[in-house]
């Protein structure tokens, strides 16, 4: 347990307000965990939330401290970039994707673990039901606003106060200036500030600090060859004020219903290389919660399946590895093999498509993928599908998020359409043929793990369970 530090203020303490699905009597009776604790926010995505946090997360290493570093939201690409500046696996914060009592549990988790918990918020502040601001709220973490300050002077403060005063729940620790053109700019931007707001400092307009970028969000960080470098930069650069440092939260336990496991013995060979990396940590955590044994391969690399149950296709980029994926014929056989045998395969948006008959990029290239599923997929300009969705399927409820560009061209009849958590979207479609589940919604398996398990079940359990 990390105590409160020295002469920091006192705790805020976020035990008063329980969610209806987690009442007061389900708290244990625990020592509550005191730690330091920031919210990197800002007012719109794009504004280098993931920079600053990157950049906070190796100057606290630095300083000798543990830190652990969570994401608000679906998202699997900001993550890889923090856990390679904070050393510990970056997990997601969501309410409603995993609730509320999930959340907290992660926290408190964290709490024992670190000095310092940093979490990234998603696109601006308030955006989204539920929103960063909701989830900072809920938990007492003091909000880091980071503005791009590349293009405008006083209206800096403007904008700081409207993020520190939109609604009255929130902490507000500071505001930090990105993409500043000089000191003098600096200056201008920090005197801009109501008295009450803190000055964070400023990071200068420097291509060396600017994380690259592609359609779908930010590059993967194994494909960032100057990663370490950059966030070094960025590390020298930040100097967060020390007495803000200080300011500690209180995380209260919650007790969590035990995970049976329903996948003991199970064995769930899953995709992970340069093609398929979309990934929760958490979801690893449901696996092995539930007694299965995660295995990786890769479908560039490999021509053959590690022995395994079930298979697990994730998300990622196949469209810019066409020609890797159509040459590896003995991977394509054991995928055919494995279904033709009676075992279950979940394939979520890229790996969808890599069991597509075809799959079309950006280019207008194409190339032959598995052939499991009829149809194929074309990469379009713009995206063509976003937002949570919860997924309604005979073994149960998942919720999860769907970020693609993408469409589908296929004569399979779905299943069922996926639920929009924001009324008036479009459901995505979910494919079911034979054991395989298939659609471009990405699960966050902890929200069901039960589904989890009867979907990756081997046959024979799943009729007994049936």
């Amino acid at each position: 347990m990390i105590e409160q530090p020295s002469g920091g203020a006192a705790p805020r303490s976020i035990g008063a307000a329980i969610h209806p699905q987690s009442s007061p009597d389900r708290l244990l009776p625990e020592t509550v965990r005191h730690c330091t604790a920031l919210f990197i926010a800002a007012p719109a995505s794009g504004q280098g939330k993931t920079t600053v946090t990157a950049a906070l997360a190796r100057w606290h290493r630095r300083q000798g401290r543990r830190v652990r570093v969570f994401k608000s939201g679906p998202d699997f690409l900001d993550p890889m970039i923090l856990e390679h500046a904070s050393g510990a696996p970056v997990h997601s914060l969501d309410l409603w994707l995993g609730g509320e009592s999930h959340c907290q549990a992660l926290l408190y988790q964290a709490a024992g673990e670190a000095d310092v918990i940093l979490i990234e918020g998603v696109m601006g502040l308030h955006d989204g039901m539920p929103s960063s601001a909701d989830l900072a709220a809920r938990f007492g973490i003091p909000v880091l606003a980071v503005i791009d300050a590349s293009a405008m002077a006083q209206t800096f403060g403007a904008i700081a106060l409207g993020l520190a005063s939109y609604r009255g729940d929130l902490t507000f620790s500071g505001v930090l200036a990105n993409r500043v053109g000089s000191a003098t700019h600096a200056e201008m931007l920090r005197e801009s500030l109501p008295t009450g707001l803190t000055w964070f400092g400023a990071l200068p307009r420097d291509e060396g600090l600017r994380l690259p970028s592609r359609h779908l969000g930010l590059i993967p960080a194994s494909e960032i060859t100057d990663l370490e470098a950059r966030i070094e930069r960025a590390a020298d650069t930040i100097v967060p004020p020390a007495a803000q440092m200080n300011a500690a939260v209180a995380l209260l336990p919650v007790a969590a219903a035990p995970i049976p496991p329903l996948l003991a013995g199970v064995r769930v060979a899953i995709a992970r290389d340069a093609a398929f990396s979309f990934i929760y940590p958490a979801n690893l955590d449901t696996l092995r919660a539930l007694g299965a044994e995660p295995v990786f391969f890769s479908p560039l690399r490999d021509t053959a399946l590690p022995a395994c149950d079930a298979v697990w296709l994730p998300g990622g980029y196949p469209e810019l590895h066409l020609t890797s994926l159509a040459a590896n014929r003995g991977m394509k056989s054991a995928l055919r093999a494995h279904v033709a045998a009676g075992r279950s395969l979940w394939a979520e948006c890229g790996g969808m498509l890599y069991l597509l008959e075809r799959l079309i990029n950006g280019e207008g290239q194409d190339a032959e993928m598995v052939g499991l599923l009829s149809g194929e997929a074309r990469l379009q300009p713009k995206l063509t599908g976003l937002g949570m969705h919860e997924a309604v399927l005979p073994e149960g409820r998942l919720r999860g998020h769907a970020f693609h560009y993408s469409t589908l061209l296929t004569p399979l009849e779905p299943l069922t359409h996926t639920v929009p958590l924001r009324s008036g979207r479009k459901g995505e479609a979910v494919y079911r043929l034979g054991r395989i589940t298939a659609s471009y919604f990405h699960a966050y398996f902890p929200s069901d793990p039960a589904a989890v398990a009867a979907l990756l079940a081997p046959a024979r359990a799943q009729r007994e369970a049936a």
